[in-house]
């Protein structure tokens, strides 16, 4: 390929390099010039341009892209159309991404022109994410460049997603005086959530003495109708023979291994019962927070066999974050000061199922709800308060006169709530760490419980997804992380954050609310029992 200066006269036919404006012509980059862009350009007084002309042997970027993809072996991926000399591949199914990283290497080692980008190895994605992008950074390589990737690629998978193949899974936890029942309860929350989100489902549990015999015929019992058996012991696995360890091989199954080279997640154990994965789970696997257990149940779950030698593998980046609980915490600095967090009330919905009436202005104590609510947010130090409305925006805007609160109007509202997370979030000032998505039409929440959940937000290191629960189950606000904030961008119609939430790329905290997490207004009936209301509309 030639590339550089040229005079008018020989640059028919050759690409140009950069965007030319001039007396009203416009050619963009990588436009290949005509006759009559020559004389266009001559009559705009430009008498050279920086092109690249190809030579005979030469591949232009498109046709080059598209040669590597081919040569590509590839697993549930899909690959997509050149343009600009890139092609990207997507996820066709949810799992854990695979990639042969020496052979990427040594691609990406034939010449500089010829690139391939991808994630990381074991890193989920959920379907239809980007997972490798090829590209071609001049406008043409020599074919002998594309050849010698295709001769490397030859009989080598490239890249793939391991499906998350719907596991049933059995939970085994053992009990002690010592051991709270709550605690018990909010382990098989934390461990079916985790499942859930690895597209799989907790089938059943089961709770015993904390001895070898006992917990042993639990795992058989699960054994038997699930593809992953799970075992919390009340005490920590301090040896090789201890009860988890032991009780595993008294089932007649085999331990592969005890321990692990990741911080939090050291105590794993890691078996095996008839072909099916028996996991002995670290104590920190009771916290949603990210940890070695996370590493190994996302593998079995997407059917990727884990080994011995797997696990010892995993201690080069296996130092995760800190527990701010430790009692010995391995980073001694003091615990960051409260994170600042925006809280945005979405108020911008149609009511629809209100008769007519618009539920936001209706009155609890006198005052309007959405008055009440951006009140709430106020006194919780919001930072700032962020007001979205949409439906009836004036008179909403009207309920919140003297209140220091951004006011942020969604013209799309009618399209859904994708739409007011999404202006929320164009909102947020950059100082930000997060920000609090709160329902305009929940009158039980209080400032008080705002408030808890920017604390758990914050002494998480303001890097975790925080959600609402009611007697464990999900419900509202929920507390993105500034890191999510582009993820919110790729929702659509009437929906909210909750597959982003779940899928579990952050740590999730889950602050127990009480009712007021579950309690909104969306009927009449519904709100009078709250004790609020409402004006009738005019006939």
């Amino acid at each position: 390929m030639i590339f550089g200066e040229m005079p008018l006269d020989d640059a028919v036919g050759a690409i140009l390099a950069h965007s030319t404006h001039a007396s009203g012509l416009k050619l963009k980059k990588g436009h290949m010039l005509t006759a009559a862009d020559i004389t266009g350009l001559r009559a705009a007084g430009v008498r050279h341009v920086i092109a690249a002309r190809l030579e005979s042997g030469d591949l232009e970027e498109n046709a080059a892209a598209e040669q590597i993809t081919k040569s590509l072996d590839v697993f549930n991926v899909r690959l997509g159309t050149a343009t600009t000399g890139r092609v990207n591949c997507y996820a066709e199914k949810a799992g854990l991404f695979a990639v042969d990283a020496d052979l990427v290497n040594a691609i990406n080692a034939v010449d500089p022109a010829a690139t391939i980008a991808t994630l990381k190895p074991f890193e989920r994605v959920e379907l239809g994410q980007m997972v490798a992008t090829i590209k071609i950074i001049p406008f043409a390589v020599p074919a002998q460049v594309i050849d010698r990737i295709a001769m490397l690629a030859r009989g080598r998978v490239a890249i793939g997603v391991h499906a998350f193949t719907g596991a049933r899974v059995g939970l085994a936890q053992t009990t002690l005086p010592s051991v709270k029942t709550s605690v018990l309860d909010k382990t098989r929350r934390v461990i079916e959530a985790r499942i859930a989100g690895n597209h799989g489902e907790l089938t059943a549990e089961r709770r015993t003495t904390h001895s070898e015999s006992a917990l042993a015929e639990a795992i058989r019992d699960l054994h038997r109708s699930n593809d992953i058996v799970i075992a919390f012991g009340a005490s920590a696995v301090v040896d090789a023979g201890d009860v988890v360890p032991a009780a595993i091989r008294q089932a007649g199954g085999v331990v592969h291994h005890v321990g692990m080279p990741v911080d939090p997640g050291n105590l794993l154990v890691l078996g095996e019962l008839g072909g099916k994965p028996v996991i002995g789970a670290p104590g920190c696997a009771r916290s949603p927070k990210e940890n070695g257990f996370d590493w190994v149940l996302e593998r079995l779950m997407a059917n990727v066999p884990v080994t011995k030698e797997d696990v010892i593998g995993m201690g080069v980046g296996g130092l995760l974050m800190e527990i701010t609980s430790r009692p010995q915490p391995r980073d001694p600095r003091p615990a960051a000061s409260r994170a600042d967090v925006a809280i945005a009330v979405l108020a911008a919905g149609q009511s629809t199922r209100m008769n007519g009436s618009n539920k936001l202005l209706a009155t609890f104590a006198g005052m309007p709800l959405i008055r009440r609510s951006t009140l709430t947010a106020i006194e919780a130090g919001g930072r700032p308060v962020i007001a979205v409305l949409g439906h009836m925006a004036e008179q909403c805007s009207a309920a919140l006169e003297g209140l220091n609160v951004v006011i942020a109007l969604n013209k799309d509202y009618a399209s859904g709530l994708a739409s007011s997370l999404q202006t929320a979030i164009r909102h947020v000032p950059a100082s930000a760490d997060g920000v609090l998505m709160l329902l305009a039409d929940m009158p039980a929440l209080s400032s008080e419980h705002v408030e808890t959940m920017i604390r758990r937000f914050s002494e998480a290191g303001g890097q975790s997804i925080v959600r609402a629960t009611f007697d464990g189950k999900r419900g509202n606000p929920v507390l993105l992380p500034r890191q999510l904030f582009d993820e919110v961008f790729t929702l659509a119609g009437d929906v909210g954050a909750r597959h982003l939430i779940e899928r579990g790329d952050f740590p999730l905290i889950d602050v127990e609310l009480g009712e007021a997490a579950a309690i909104d207004v969306d009927t009449p009936d519904m709100l009078n029992r709250a004790g609020g209301t409402i004006a009738l509309p005019n006939p």
